[in-house]
């Protein structure tokens, strides 16, 4: 059974699946408030989320052999992460995954497990999470 990192195409296809991200992020006014959390500087965020999600999609593990265990929510704590944060998230990663990836069965598949890790990352209280999670 293949990887979703071999069905999407492997090293070249997270590439530009990362780059799209964030080109989608710097582009949408509806963003901002996501962008506001990184660095002018994209391209630090743009090769460890390439890095993550070669290990997380199946293949090379490369965030771990770098920074170790990836720890998401914790890495992710100091930033505020609510509703809002993740709903802008999921709009870039959505419409990179539109634009990168042709198979919409593993389309929906990782538009799926994006949205339950989007999700996790929530440390503010808001109307879906009544308490605040830091």
């Amino acid at each position: 059974m293949q990887t979703h990192y071999e069905r999407i195409g492997g090293q070249d296809t997270v590439l530009r699946l990362v780059t799209r991200f964030y080109q989608i992020m710097d582009e949408l006014p509806e963003t901002y408030g996501i962008r506001k959390l990184h660095a002018e500087d994209l391209s630090h965020s743009r090769d460890k989320l390439f890095d993550f999600l070669s290990g997380w999609l199946g293949g090379p593990q490369l965030y771990v052999e770098k920074y170790g265990h990836p720890m998401l929510r914790r890495r992710h704590l100091p930033f505020p992460i609510g509703d809002a944060e993740r709903d802008q998230w999921m709009l870039c990663m959505r419409q990179a995954l539109d634009e990168v990836v042709p198979d919409p069965r593993l389309r929906d598949e990782l538009g799926t497990a994006f949205q339950k890790v989007a999700d996790h990352m929530r440390n503010q209280a808001g109307p879906s999470h009544p308490f605040n999670l830091r």
